[in-house]
């Protein structure tokens, strides 16, 4: 029962994050996604001209100059106004941010479901258990290192934020061009997967 439980809150938990991340990426909130991809993209930007090292620690510095200052206008005004407000992060100061041990453990059974999953496809792609499938990975990877000469992992994970955040309203606006397209797209592959199976030996998938 108490396992039933847990399997019940994870999914509350990752329906929750999912149901939050639709709304982001469909920028149901303008406000809150436009923050959101902007600060995605100044870190980005900003990753690409200096070190990690050099990013965290200018924003280190911005947030701290951020509070100092706020903290030293909250006291002259309380000195000159003379009251006696408290400290004006307080709120934030006995807010509980510690994790319990239910919600590490919930987050590390998750982790380790999705760690478990990619190793058991990875161990059929490479061990070649369906050779179309292994073959389409094979090609996906090749294709990988003409990207890789091409574009470094900072433009490629830019590349891919942008994306994110601007592909979903494109599909939203024009699904039915976009669908019909996708369609004929699938169509043709299946006709080269279907002729690439009947000329392979022991090509054919199992449950065939």
């Amino acid at each position: 029962m108490q396992a039933t439980a847990d399997s019940t809150k994870m999914d509350c938990v990752w329906s929750n994050w999912k149901s939050q991340a639709i709304d982001l990426l469909y920028w149901r909130d303008i406000k809150q996604t436009g923050i959101v991809f902007g600060s995605f993209l100044l870190l980005l930007f900003s990753l690409t001209q200096f070190s990690v090292v050099s990013v965290v620690a200018y924003l280190a510095l911005a947030a701290l100059s951020a509070t100092i200052s706020f903290r030293i206008y909250k006291s002259v005004l309380q000195a000159v106004q003379k009251t006696d407000e408290g400290h004006p992060f307080k709120a934030y100061l006995e807010l509980e941010i510690t994790l319990s041990q239910e919600q590490i453990q919930k987050y590390t059974d998750c982790l380790q479901l999705y760690v478990n999953s990619t190793l058991k496809e990875l161990r059929r792609l490479f061990l070649v258990q369906d050779l179309v499938d292994s073959l389409k990975f094979a090609v996906l990877m090749w294709l990988l290192t003409y990207v890789g000469a091409l574009f470094n992992g900072l433009t490629l994970l830019l590349m891919a934020v942008v994306s994110m955040f601007t592909l979903p309203v494109v599909y939203v606006k024009h699904q039915a061009q976009i669908d019909q397209y996708l369609g004929l797209v699938r169509t043709h592959i299946n006709a080269v997967v279907a002729k690439i199976q009947a000329k392979i030996p022991g090509a054919k998938r199992h449950t065939e």
